[in-house]
């Protein structure tokens, strides 16, 4: 889940984001990192998000799960090309505001419904609730992972599919001032290379993929680094002038550590098996 942290050093991405989504600057912003401009404020692209859909067999009789749902942007575009119906969690109250105002404003809230929700605790749903769970660049935010994952394999459905990714694996040396550049937007947790797969074991899950798509998050920073500099005046007005140098810093640190492949992004895709049948 997205929340800004609140400590020296600290620079506010989701806030300014979520609070000021339908500013006319942040929508340029969007459309030239991301080409497709979903509402996201991640390193996934609209096509990625497709490649998701597919990867977790989504049709219009799905429930599904986000966690770490953000602006909302994202969870609506899978429920109107899907068709089916989706709940995002995330504990950024600006983020849920602007959610369920576009959930509204785009006649989805029969499809689509926003909680204000931490993912680090129990869900507040029963067992076996959902078709499948999505998880983007959010899940390194939250903390006890084995237990989180042990609640997304309760509230799935046997035979359902989660996919999550993380931006946060480390394939290199970092130094202290990386790892505090890296992660001066919020709250983060590195793990070592492997780690993701045995937790996800760990928790019940059949691990059908795992994916390196660091490639495309080196992209999106910079181009979301470049979107913002020829929008600096427009973007420090907003933001304040050492919170836009602040993230400016933050995204050519991003940039950098996943050119050298010292920090990476991969997604997960696992499955949670159906009883075994007894014999006769």
């Amino acid at each position: 889940m997205k929340k800004q942290a609140k400590r020296a050093g600290s620079v506010d991405l989701y806030n300014t984001s979520y609070d000021n989504f339908a500013a006319r600057v942040h929508g340029e912003v969007r459309a030239q990192t991301y080409g497709e401009d979903l509402g996201q404020s991640s390193w996934m692209t609209a096509d990625e998000l497709r490649l998701f859909i597919r990867c977790l067999k989504l049709q219009s009789s799905s429930h599904v799960l986000e966690v770490g749902s953000g602006s909302g942007g994202p969870a609506l575009h899978v429920a109107s090309t899907v068709g089916c119906r989706i709940i995002g969690l995330d504990i950024n109250e600006h983020g849920i505001h602007n959610a369920n105002q576009l959930a509204r404003r785009r006649q989805l809230e029969s499809r689509a419904r926003f909680r204000l929700a931490d993912a680090s605790r129990a869900l507040p749903f029963a067992a076996n609730t959902f078709d499948a769970i999505l998880s983007n660049d959010a899940l390194c935010h939250v903390p006890r992972r084995e237990d989180v994952l042990g609640e997304w394999f309760r509230v799935l459905k046997p035979g359902g599919r989660m996919l999550f990714t993380d931006a946060l694996v480390m394939t290199g040396m970092l130094s202290h001032q990386e790892v505090a550049t890296r992660s001066s937007i919020g709250t983060y947790f590195f793990l070592p290379s492997g780690e993701n797969e045995r937790l996800i074991r760990q928790a019940g899950f059949k691990l059908l993929r795992t994916d390196n798509v660091t490639a495309g998050a080196a992209a999106v920073a910079q181009r979301w680094h470049d979107a913002r500099a020829t929008r600096a005046k427009a973007l420090a007005r907003i933001e304040g002038k050492a919170n836009f140098e602040g993230l400016q810093k933050f995204l050519a640190c991003v940039h950098a550590l996943s050119v050298e492949g010292r920090l990476s992004r991969y997604a997960y895709l696992g499955k949670k098996p159906k009883p075994a049948r007894a014999s006769a």
